[in-house]
C-alpha cells in the first residue's frame, strides 16, 4: 500500500476526552475513529490489526476442534424469557421494537441463541462432544464506559460454547482450552496469567486470563515464583491471600498487581440447557440436559491491551508485535522514489506486507508518523544510503545499512528468527 493512497490521518494533539493510552494512541495514529462514548469505528490500519488478531484466534480454536459459525445480533424477547434473563439482565440490554411491535434486543451475549440452535439439531450422545465459536459484535449498555476500547458498549468478541454429555467429558475440552488460550496471547505478544475468579451462579470458580499492568481494572494476587514453577493467581474478588503472604501452593511470596482481563473460560453446567429443554438421549435412552462451557476472548480489547503494553509514551512511539502489525515493513523514501518504487514492487511480488511512504513530506514528518504507525521493520532509502548502495534497516532497536540486493534475504532471516 502506498501511503499517499492510504485512508488515514494522524493527529498531533491528544484527544481531549481520552482517558487511557489506547484511547489516545489509536485515535491519534489513525487506527480508529470515535463516534461516541464506548463506540469506535475501525479504520484501515486498525482493521488490519483486528483481522490478524481474529485469524490467530481462529487458528488456535480450530486446533482444539472449534467450529466457526456466525449468529444473529437481533434476538427475540421470547428466547431470553426461557432463561428468565429478559428482566434480570435488563441493565445491559439495548431493547427495541420492530415495525410490528415485536420486542428484540441487540445481543450482549449468545448463550440463549446457541442453545436454541443446538437443541434443534443435536439429539444423541453420539453427537457429543463438540464446540462452536463465533467472532461477533456485542452490544452492552455499559454504565462504566471508560479506558477506550478496553470497556465499550459495542465491541468484537470471540465466544465459544462447548457441549458435552457429562462433566467429565466437559472437563476434557475445558483443559484443552487453557493452552490454546495461552498460545493465542503469546502470538499477540501478551504475557497472560491464568487467574482464579468467581464462577458467579455457574460454578465455584472460573478462570480469567489477566495481563498484569497498572492500567487494569482488576486486582490480582499472584505468586512471585516463575510461572513454570508456580502458577498461583487469584482475583481479589475471591482471594484468600494478601500481598506479602506465603503462597499456599509453593511457599513463595504473594505479590499484588492490577490486571486487564483479556479472556475467560467457565463451566456453565446445565444453567442454560435445562430451562431451555435442550436435551439429548444418553446411551440408556434417557433424556439428559447438555453440559456446557463458555470461552471468551475480547478481540478489540486485545488490540487495546497490546497498545497499553507496547506504546512508549515518552518517545511517542509504537512497535506492534510482528504477527499483528498493520504492515510488516514500512518503506520510507527520502526523495529517492525511483529506487524506492523498485524495492516496493519487489517486496510485493514476494508477498511481503509493505506500507510505502511515497509522499512529498519532510523526513521529520515521515519519521514521526512511522513512529506512530508502529511497523516492526523500517526500511529507509535516502541519498546517504544509496551512496553506500544500500538501504537503512531498522528493527529491534538495531539500525544498519544493508545492500539493496540483500533486503529480501535479510527480512526472511529476521522473520525466521522470531
Amino acid at each position: 500500500m502506498k501511503q499517499s493512497e492510504l485512508f488515514f490521518k494522524t493527529r498531533k494533539e491528544v484527544p481531549a476526552d481520552a482517558d487511557s493510552i489506547n484511547a489516545s494512541y489509536l485515535v491519534r495514529a489513525g487506527f480508529v475513529h470515535k463516534h461516541m462514548a464506548g463506540a469506535y469505528a475501525l479504520l484501515p490500519l486498525g482493521l488490519r490489526v483486528i483481522k490478524k488478531i481474529e485469524n490467530i484466534v481462529r487458528e488456535e480454536m480450530n486446533v482444539i476442534g472449534g467450529q466457526e459459525i456466525l449468529m444473529n445480533v437481533l434476538q427475540p424477547r421470547e428466547l431470553w424469557e426461557e432463561t428468565d434473563r429478559w428482566e434480570s439482565a435488563v441493565d445491559i440490554f439495548y431493547k427495541l421494537k420492530d415495525s410490528r411491535g415485536k420486542e428484540l434486543n441487540l445481543a450482549p451475549t449468545h448463550e440463549e441463541e446457541i442453545v436454541d440452535i443446538v437443541r434443534d439439531m443435536m439429539k444423541s450422545y453420539k453427537d457429543l462432544p463438540f464446540a462452536i465459536y463465533q467472532i461477533q459484535t456485542k452490544f452492552r449498555n455499559e454504565p462504566r464506559v471508560k479506558s477506550g476500547l478496553l470497556r465499550g458498549r459495542e465491541f468484537l468478541m470471540k465466544d465459544m460454547y462447548s457441549f458435552a454429555e457429562s462433566n467429565e467429558q466437559h472437563q476434557i475440552f475445558y483443559k484443552k482450552a487453557i493452552p490454546a488460550y495461552f498460545s493465542v496471547f503469546k502470538r499477540l505478544g501478551l504475557e497472560a496469567k491464568l487467574t482464579e475468579a468467581s464462577g458467579g451462579i455457574f460454578s465455584k470458580y472460573s478462570h480469567e486470563f489477566q495481563v498484569l499492568t497498572e492500567v487494569g481494572e482488576d486486582t490480582i494476587f499472584y505468586c512471585d515464583s516463575p510461572t513454570d514453577e508456580c502458577d498461583f493467581a487469584q482475583n481479589k474478588e475471591i482471594a484468600e491471600v494478601k500481598e506479602g503472604d506465603k503462597c499456599p501452593k509453593c511457599g513463595g511470596t504473594i505479590k499484588m498487581s492490577r490486571g486487564i482481563e483479556i479472556g475467560n473460560i467457565f463451566s456453565l453446567k446445565d444453567k442454560f440447557s435445562k430451562p431451555m429443554k435442550a436435551t439429548f438421549l444418553d446411551k440408556g435412552g434417557k433424556e439428559q440436559a447438555f453440559i456446557m462451557g463458555c470461552y471468551g476472548i475480547g478481540i478489540t480489547r486485545a488490540m487495546a491491551t497490546v497498545v497499553e503494553i507496547y506504546y512508549d509514551v515518552t518517545k511517542n512511539k509504537m512497535i506492534w508485535p510482528a504477527e499483528i502489525a498493520p504492515y510488516k515493513v514500512h518503506l520510507i523514501s527520502l526523495n529517492q522514489n525511483a529506487e524506492a518504487e523498485k524495492l516496493y514492487d519487489e517486496l510485493r511480488k514476494n508477498n511481503i506486507e509493505v506500507l510505502y511512504d511515497d509522499r512529498d513530506l519532510s523526513a521529520g514528518e515521515k519519521f514521526a508518523e512511522a513512529d506512530l504507525i508502529g511497523c516492526p521493520t523500517r526500511l529507509i532509502i535516502s541519498k546517504k544510503s544509496l551512496e553506500k548502495n544500500g538501504v537503512e534497516l531498522s528493527e529491534n532497536n538495531v539500525v544498519k545499512i544493508i545492500p539493496i540486493n540483500n533486503v529480501l534475504k535479510e527480512l526472511r532471516k529476521n522473520n525466521e528468527g522470531r
